[in-house]
């Protein structure tokens, strides 16, 4: 394993990790604050989230993807409810879940298309996303700390791309994360000041985006247009007049046809 990779769950077990839950467990129940009922599969490294929906009435599944950052885990989640699943094969049933979210997830892969594509498969009709991604301009992005640091960020434009290939589409969004990954944290109440000012003064530089997704019914299958293919056009040789001023010779033909008159 890379030196250099922060594993998700080693993260989580320290006290920046713990505190990086705090506060966007925060942000993650302002969009779902109720317990949403049915199936709920967390995509990517959740378990520090689920716990936010799992209840008598929400069955709620971990499926931690098969990279450095996101497949070492306690032998237990949370849950209890567990799996490792690669990208392009989720062993769930199509149209099976009514909620997905993805922490740790889009960054991370080298199949983003395949895993997107995965994921509304499992969607139902009605279904919504929750993802979690680093953001481009945040601070979270650049430091290789945490498993934010790690793979891909992504700029809002380039996240609402990536999902609108994959007919989903953005509904809602928000940043999070504005205290900064390194150096002394400050404690809850010291980064919870500075996650209330920068949502307000600087909403576009935290650390990570938050999004909420559904499925696009009316997305475009593809931007090709076929093409047009018509018939091919055969020009067959005209016969040449005379242009003699004799009404018999005006319309003869000059070469060809019949005997030449005679008087």
């Amino acid at each position: 394993m890379q030196e250099n990779t922060r594993i998700a769950s080693q993260f989580y077990a320290s006290p920046r990790g713990r505190l990086a839950a705090t506060h966007l467990r925060r942000h993650l129940s302002s969009f779902w604050p109720d317990a949403p009922g049915g199936r709920v599969l967390g995509v990517g490294y959740t378990v520090p989230y689920l716990s936010l929906w799992d209840n008598d009435i929400t069955t709620c599944v971990s499926a931690r993807l098969d990279t450095l950052v996101t497949r070492p885990a306690p032998a237990e989640g949370p849950t209890g409810r567990e799996c490792v699943v690669a990208e392009g094969r989720f062993p769930f049933d199509d149209l099976f879940f009514d909620r997905v979210v993805m922490v740790h997830a889009l960054e991370v892969t080298d199949a983003r298309n395949v895993l997107l594509r995965q994921v509304w498969k499992v969607m139902k009709d009605d279904a919504r996303l929750l993802l979690v991604v680093p953001n481009r301009s945040g601070m979270w992005a650049h430091a290789d700390t945490s498993p934010f640091g790690q793979g891909t960020p992504f700029s809002h434009r380039q996240i609402t791309r990536a999902l609108a290939t994959a007919c989903l589409r953005v509904e809602r969004h928000e940043n999070a994360l504005y205290f900064p990954p390194v150096g002394p944290t400050g404690g809850r109440r010291w980064s919870g000041m500075l996650e209330r000012a920068g949502t307000r003064v600087l909403p576009y530089l935290g650390g990570v985006c938050v999004i909420e997704a559904v499925k696009d019914a009316y997305a475009p299958v593809g931007n090709a247009t076929a093409p047009i293919r018509m018939p091919a056009l055969r020009l067959r040789r005209a016969d040449a007049f005379s242009r003699s001023s004799t009404g018999a010779g005006k319309n003869a033909p000059r070469h060809g046809g019949g005997p030449a008159l005679r008087s």
